[in-house]
């Protein structure tokens, strides 16, 4: 057989199906069940996100780095004094970091930690011993970041060191100050400051002044197209500032740098990072300038950093860390996976900076730039984000710009829209967060830290305000209350699952009211079920719980017990009815009520947890009673 024969013969034995034949084996597959339920999600700005794609077509701009080539991978040093920070930060520069980024306590990054001293003596006690011209070095100091960036310039003159040659942000972004502080003073000194900064370099220096960072946006729980925008915002603020103290558009635009956080959400965050120089690149083109590869850096994001099971951190980061390196980062920081819970020791630090060894050097992610480019779904997510971002932007612009509408509130309300629904879905478990909502440990060995950071606390309701708040919060607040509770009565709140029938019946809806308890610190402990409701009974009576919980089939649950006084009650009712008459805690079932739920109610059965329901409502209710109890 030749080889246009085989070719032929392979072509018609594995012939490319259409998208409409696709789609048809597609829905005879779901068996009735809904396409677009089953199959298309949507994303927090209402992106929808098809199952399938087709492959790009035509030629498409490019958004990457400016070459290519590995990212840098950039640690984090924290550490609130100067002699622990330089040894960190030679430690990590020793063992494959390529850039650092030196936080202080003044900084809406530092997390409760960071330098406490900003004076020229602590920032070259920190940095003894750094080549800082042969690094990226970042600043991350708040309010305080001139009197930093003021500090690092006359450390770089006192070493003798070329301007022009060096890789540095000195982080100046007075918006995020007024974003988290509420004050709108901020804006125009920094402004002055960064102005008289960028008169020190050169037109071709790397280093930047201004920080458009969407961190603060993110943390707060913005969408993503939210995100964009407002950093795009940002940028457009510090141009025309730079511009307005006399500082030419190209030059300015030289010396403003990007940041965005990147989560676990490997498609979404590669497409945000793509999308953000599209639209930077058209920003430029309205001003008249030709567009250039922007500084985009990146860091994992803190939002999605949980403090139970922290563990599962590591997954997290190391599929943000991929995503804004394939997304087109040029620095990426991976924030220790102990974070939320204090500050970092060595070991958490050597994880997070072996991470982006890992994927640089032995998977080899950046020998490609934007390898992306051409899949149908990235493109296609990339240009819903520009789409939705941009038009955010404009409403932005309508309001007057960024700090009319951070002033005016608009941003807050913007972002609280998004936030609260994802909180939302995250009380119903529909964004569930491994290790805290879903598969919760309440075994798991505790990690180390430096030094604790404080528990989480509900957000203050200042709807002018942004505030951060992380994903696990919610579940975090319940686990840290039935701890509290355990350390004052000596026993951990638990309820006894009344598990009806043989296991095929209620193995099912145990497992998830076990998962739904002690996701918020209660303990649900399995049994394996009981037969007849003499013995459900009496073994709820030696358990002494806190609570009872009936789980088993709609089938078990509505079988008609054939009472003689209680004529058509079911095996619940009489369950949940001699459960409350033995004096055992309020009785909860596992599943749905339906039509049955006001004969349950009478029958002694307070609340209902099922699919969809708020996994924090009830444990909520019931700890408040053990409070009570204990006071």
């Amino acid at each position: 057989m030749t080889k246009a024969q085989t070719k032929a013969q392979a072509a018609s034995e594995f012939r490319l199906a259409s998208e409409a034949e696709w789609h048809q084996l597609a829905v005879k597959a779901l068996k009735g069940a809904d396409f677009e339920a089953k199959l298309v999600s949507r994303t927090a700005d209402g992106i929808r996100i098809e199952p399938l794609y087709a492959k790009a077509e035509g030629k498409r701009a490019r958004p990457a780095r400016a070459g290519a080539g590995a990212w840098r991978n950039t640690q984090r040093i924290d550490l609130p004094d100067a002699e622990a920070a330089r040894t960190q930060a030679l430690d990590d520069l020793a063992h494959g970091a390529s850039g650092l980024a030196l936080v202080f306590a003044d900084a809406p990054s530092a997390r409760g930690f960071g330098l406490a001293e900003i004076d020229p003596d602590t920032l070259a006690r920190a940095l003894d011993g750094v080549m800082i011209d042969l690094i990226s070095l970042r600043l991350e100091a708040g309010a305080v970041a001139a009197e930093a960036a003021r500090g690092l310039l006359d450390l770089v003159r006192a070493q003798g060191l070329d301007l022009d040659s060096l890789d540095l942000d000195f982080g100046l972004d007075p918006l995020s100050v007024f974003a988290i502080e509420g004050d709108a003073g901020v804006v125009e000194p920094m402004l002055d400051a960064a102005a008289e900064l960028a008169r020190s370099f050169g037109a071709d220096a790397a280093s930047r002044i201004l920080r458009a960072d969407a961190r603060i946006w993110h943390d707060a729980g913005a969408s993503e197209a939210q995100e964009l925008a407002l950093i795009l915002a940002s940028g457009v603020a510090y141009l025309r500032g730079l511009e307005a103290r006399g500082v030419a558009l190209d030059a300015a635009r030289r010396r403003i740098g990007f940041l965005l956080a990147a989560d676990a959400d490997e498609f979404l965050g590669i497409a945000k990072f793509r999308a953000l120089r599209r639209l930077w690149a058209r920003v430029e083109t309205a001003c008249g300038l030709d567009p250039r590869p922007i500084r985009l850096d990146a860091e994992t994001s803190f939002r999605m950093l949980t403090r139970r099971d922290p563990h599962v951190n590591l997954l997290r980061s190391t599929v943000a860390a991929f995503s804004a390196g394939l997304g087109g980062a040029d620095s990426v920081t991976v924030l220790p996976f102990t974070l939320a819970l204090g500050l970092p020791d060595a070991d958490a630090r050597r994880i997070a900076r072996n991470t982006q060894t890992i994927l640089i050097e032995e998977a080899g992610l950046g020998h490609v730039v934007d390898p992306a480019g051409g899949a149908g779904g990235f493109d296609a997510l990339t240009d819903a984000l520009c789409e939705k971002a941009w038009a955010i932007f404009q409403k932005i612009e309508a309001e007057g710009g960024l700090a009319t509408a951070l002033a005016s509130g608009f941003v807050a309300r913007e972002i609280a829209a998004v936030a609260d629904k994802r909180e939302r879905d995250i009380r119903r478990r529909k964004l569930p967060i491994t290790g805290t909502s879903a598969y919760p440990d309440l075994a798991e060995a505790p990690v180390s830290v430096l030094a604790a950071s404080a528990p989480a606390h509900a957000p203050a309701a200042d709807p002018a305000r942004i505030v951060p708040r992380r994903t696990a919060e919610p579940f975090e607040r319940l686990r840290d209350r039935g701890e509290a509770i355990e350390a004052r009565r000596g026993s951990r709140p638990h309820v006894f699952l009344a598990n009806l029938g043989p296991p095929a019946a209620f193995a099912a809806r145990a497992g998830f009211a076990r998962d739904l308890f002690e996701a918020s610190g209660i303990a649900a402990p399995m049994n394996d079920g009981f037969l007849h409701v003499d013995a459900l009974v009496e073994a709820a009576l030696v358990a002494k719980a806190d609570a009872v919980c009936l789980c088993s089939s709609d089938e078990v649950y509505e079988r008609e017990t054939g009472h003689a006084v209680y004529e058509g009650e079911t095996l619940a009712e009489e369950a949940a009815r001699r459960l409350k008459a033995a004096g055992v805690g309020p009785v909860v079932l596992a599943g749905r009520p339906g039509e049955r739920e006001t004969a349950y109610r009478h029958a002694g059965v307070v609340a209902f947890l099922y699919v969809g329901c708020d996994a924090t409502e009830y444990p909520g209710l019931l700890l408040d009673g053990i409070d009570e109890a204990v006071k």
